[in-house]
């Protein structure tokens, strides 16, 4: 089956696109360069354009007509960022995806699977939440993508379109064969830091957030291994119409993927020093704007629908991603070490 997969020279994009491969399916990039990196549209078929490039789509689809979905991962990802220039995240991730979702549309495309997040959910008791839970993002990100959300259900219900959206809890480690990882110079997330610091190319791990209503006081999240995401788009895509009873008026739907565990920040640098074998520098800090409590996933949904559950541990993450810090610039062709 061949897939266009937007973002797939990112980390996560580029994750999807190499399990795509192992299960003998052929993905088509699509991606500006602005965040991602070339090194990972190696022997694929590459459009180096944006996703709102109306006549790149065209093109691409005219010199593809066989792609059967489209994987949407193109997005700007940064919470604190987001809240700096909300701008730039509303014209990125909606005004974008609203003329990419039109391209596909016109193009005959009608198969969409859209990374979303959980960041669209609001704090709920017990921090675990279900595709039910309610909706209430606490940055412009995550409004972003309950925008996106509403945008690609609205087009479902107008057009021949079928859409799934599957909301991501935190990814954590590379691709276990390293063909690809975090290509962004200074990574925000969490276990980026945690790398980094490791690294000795932060002089301390920040603690951001400590007076949260959680068991030590930091965030709660579900870190989930990129290479159990990646599989579980390419169970989508195989699955896909699968997901919609024959003649059925749901065109849409919204599953999570997460491991079903709540870990903290304190937790995770607990974990991450344990499979580093010795302490790192770290501090307690401020909040970061944007940031939230958390969650974790009720991921019973994704195990009916896609017989699928996240697989790789907590430790595992933390392993691949300390190894994709040590060879990563040699991976992108940059010399040196991360």
């Amino acid at each position: 089956m061949k897939v266009l997969v937007t973002g797939g020279a990112g980390y996560i994009g580029g994750t999807i696109c190499s399990a795509l491969e192992d299960q003998g399916h052929t993905p088509v990039v699509l991606d500006s360069l602005v965040t991602g990196a070339r090194a990972f549209t190696a022997n694929r078929s590459f459009y180096e354009a944006d996703i709102a490039d109306a006549d790149s789509v065209a093109r691409l689809f005219r010199d593809h007509p066989d792609i059967a979905c489209t994987i949407h991962c193109a997005a700007l990802i940064v919470v604190p960022e987001s809240t700096r220039d909300p701008h730039l995240y509303y014209q990125e991730n909606v005004a974008k995806s609203l003329s990419l979702f039109k391209s596909l549309v016109d193009n005959g495309c009608r198969r969409i699977v859209f990374s979303s997040s959980a960041s669209v959910y609001g704090t709920v008791p017990g921090f675990m939440v279900t595709e039910d839970a309610p909706i209430a993002p606490g940055s412009p990100y995550a409004r972003t993508k309950v925008v996106m959300e509403m945008i690609l259900e609205d087009f479902c219900r107008a057009y021949d379109l079928r859409g799934v959206a599957l909301r991501y809890f935190n990814p954590i480690g590379a691709d276990p064969r390293l063909r690809s990882g975090n290509p962004v110079k200074d990574p925000s997330q969490v276990i980026w830091r945690l790398v980094r610091t490791a690294l000795g190319q932060l002089p301390e791990f920040q603690i951001t957030g400590t007076d949260y209503d959680t068991r030590d006081g930091t965030g709660v999240r579900d870190y989930i291994h990129v290479w159990d995401l990646a599989r579980a788009h390419v169970l989508a895509v195989e699955r896909f119409d699968q997901l919609f009873a024959p003649g059925a008026e749901n065109r849409y739907r919204a599953i999570n993927l997460g491991t079903g565990t709540g870990v903290t920040v304190r937790e995770l640098v607990a974990a991450f020093e344990e499979v580093f074998g010795r302490p790192i520098s770290k501090c307690d800090a401020a909040r970061r704007p944007g940031d939230v409590a958390g969650a974790y996933a009720n991921a019973d949904r994704a195990a009916k629908l896609l017989g699928w559950r996240a697989e790789l541990s907590i430790q595992e993450g933390i392993r691949d991603a300390l190894r994709w810090g040590a060879v990563r610039d040699g991976v992108l062709g940059l010399g040196g070490i991360a």
